[in-house]
């Protein structure tokens, strides 16, 4: 079915087409963190050098950003809005009010937190996405879900793709690797486009992703986080001189 981003009709299955077998690399900075500055202008050139490097697509945090890197190169954005709620630990796309603002900058994905935790609005995933498809019908969804039941409720409630994004990061056991099984299992038993996101720290890693199902992997702190990527050398470092 054909949607519209920015006035220009776009396929949904040749969206995909393009993003199949590829790297998004995500471009993200939080207040805080150094690559941060108030006024912007940072994550376009990482976003740049992504795409001179081959990358299919810019996962994005904030309209801000993604304003200022869909103006800097031509590539689909995975867009996030990340806002914590009072008494809530969900904070990826939350409520509709995020969904309102990656809508109005044309975001070509829209993804959000699909896991089982409590939602601020009290919906469930299904209401959620229900209420999102009814008011954007040509929207493009990406569920960002931590283990396979909550990316088979997402998949049964319409979302386009399934990303493993907070696998290891909503409680109970955690691993410094990323979750291979998760990707597997859902590129078997589930009908819909697998994206590997999460603690893909090594090119081996990616590709292992691949043979276990994976159809779009998505890098982020490995590439774009040098803080992260400083601290990965100092400790494999430290290590070695323990």
């Amino acid at each position: 079915m054909p949607i519209k981003r920015g006035g220009i009709k776009v396929n949904k299955n040749e969206l995909f087409k393009k993003l199949k077998g590829g790297l998004v690399v995500s471009c993200q900075a939080l207040p805080g963190e150094p690559l941060y500055k108030d006024e912007g202008g940072v994550m376009p050139l990482m976003a740049k050098a992504a795409v001179m490097a081959g990358a299919c697509a810019i996962r994005a945090n904030s309209v801000r950003d993604i304003i200022e890197i869909k103006e800097y190169v031509d590539l689909p954005v995975i867009g996030i809005i990340k806002k914590q709620y009072e008494g809530f630990t969900q904070h990826i796309t939350v409520t509709m009010t995020e969904i309102d603002a990656l809508m109005s900058c044309h975001t070509d994905i829209i993804a959000l937190d699909c896991t089982d935790r409590p939602r601020p609005d009290g919906r469930t995933v299904k209401e959620f996405i229900d209420t999102i498809k009814t008011k954007y019908p040509e929207i493009v969804l990406m569920a960002d879900i931590s283990n396979f039941h909550e990316a088979k409720i997402a998949v049964e409630a319409g979302v386009d793709c399934v990303g493993t994004t907070l696998s290891g990061y909503t409680g109970g056991e955690t691993s410094p690797d990323p979750d291979f099984e998760l990707v597997r299992k859902i590129a078997t038993h589930l009908d819909t486009i697998v994206v590997a996101e999460g603690k893909i720290h090594y090119p081996e890693q990616a590709q292992k992703m691949i043979e276990y199902g994976a159809d779009i992997i998505v890098v982020g702190g490995a590439i774009t986080r040098p803080l992260e990527i400083t601290n990965r050398f100092l400790d494999a470092i430290n290590r070695g001189n323990a």
